[in-house]
């Protein structure tokens, strides 16, 4: 009886299992295996590593920039609350300044009425007790004449003046000015003719609160020349200003006369102004004497009598006043 021979088999299953598994692990070397050049892998991980370490400092420099920037943003944030904190309370107190400015018109608005209603009493006593025909005969507040539209100041700007009266002479114009509310024009000369403003030379300087204050600012430095003699001055206001139908007053203010002769003086004025002891008058003249030359307990200087003397005649022939003060302070 003959044997059956087995079929051989070309590959079996141990067979397959130990090929896949020598492939594998052949795979695996290659994978853990460092393949290349080793000093490139090196200089690719330095590079790499140096990557990382760059993005790391950029990242803390951003973290350390935020943290500025919250700790700016929350200064400018309480720098608003502040703000916001002092508009509220700038606003509180406009509003109570507007309160009080509308309380302080309607008072002004009662006190007007009021003292209208007393001058309309007044006026009628007045009309009863002096009768329907009466007129005031002259405008006189403190014994001088304000009935001019016009004022022209001729002052004496010598060394003396400056050094002891000038701020006398600032209180004294203020004073002056006071006098008169609202002026058509004013003009400021010096004793020699000498303009303040050279801009508004010959021509009127127009009247405002503002100006009034330029005026008393701007004499603070004018120093021109003078001879402490107002004839100049009081020539060249009358020349210059002087037309028809004008009222025009023109201050003299000065400490002392150099000139040799008074009646020179008055005789010149009295031809340029026309005056005939007060009337038919061009302009009216008034003086204001300084007491720089009258040291107290001693005898004024000759000047200074000189200076009292002409312009208490001046302002006497041109329908003026004289006021000789006794007092720098």
């Amino acid at each position: 009886m003959k044997k059956q021979r087995r079929a051989l088999q070309e590959a079996s299953i141990s067979f397959l299992d130990v090929i896949s598994c020598g492939f594998g692990a052949i795979v695996l070397l290659l994978v853990i295996a460092k393949v290349g050049d080793p000093a490139a892998l090196d200089e690719a991980e330095k590079q790499l590593l140096g990557s990382v370490k760059d993005y790391q400092q950029r990242l803390f420099d951003i973290r350390g920039e935020s943290v500025i920037l919250d700790e700016r943003l929350k200064s400018r944030q309480q720098q608003l609350s502040e703000l916001s904190a002092r508009i509220a309370r700038l606003k509180a107190k406009l509003a109570s300044v507007a309160k009080q400015s509308n309380q302080l018109s309607q008072s002004q608005s009662r006190e007007k009425e009021q003292l209208q209603l007393v001058l309309q009493v007044l006026s009628e006593e007045m009309e009863r007790l002096l009768g329907p025909e009466f007129q005031q005969q002259n405008q006189l507040i403190g014994g001088i004449p304000a009935d001019s539209d016009y004022i022209i100041f001729v002052i004496d700007t010598s060394g003396s003046m400056q050094a002891a009266a000038w701020q006398k002479v600032q209180k004294e114009m203020l004073n002056i000015l006071d006098i008169y509310p609202e002026v058509k024009g004013l003009q400021v000369l010096n004793d020699m003719g000498q303009y303040m403003f050279a801009a508004e030379k010959g021509q009127w300087i127009a009247d405002s609160p503002a100006m009034r204050t330029n005026i008393i600012n701007q004499l603070s430095t004018w120093s021109p020349f003078s001879n402490s003699s107002p004839v100049e001055g009081i020539n060249a206001a009358i020349q210059t200003f002087y037309r028809p139908g004008r009222k025009i007053s023109i201050y003299t203010l000065g400490d002392d006369f150099q000139g040799r002769s008074i009646r020179n003086v008055v005789r010149a004025i009295d031809n340029l102004n026309k005056a005939h002891r007060g009337a038919n008058r061009l302009v009216r003249v008034h003086a204001i004497g300084f007491p720089v030359h009258f040291p107290p307990g001693g005898t004024p200087s000759a000047s200074a009598i000189k200076f009292a003397a002409l312009m208490r005649e001046l302002s006497y022939n041109n329908g003026g006043t004289f006021i000789g003060l006794n007092s720098l302070n």
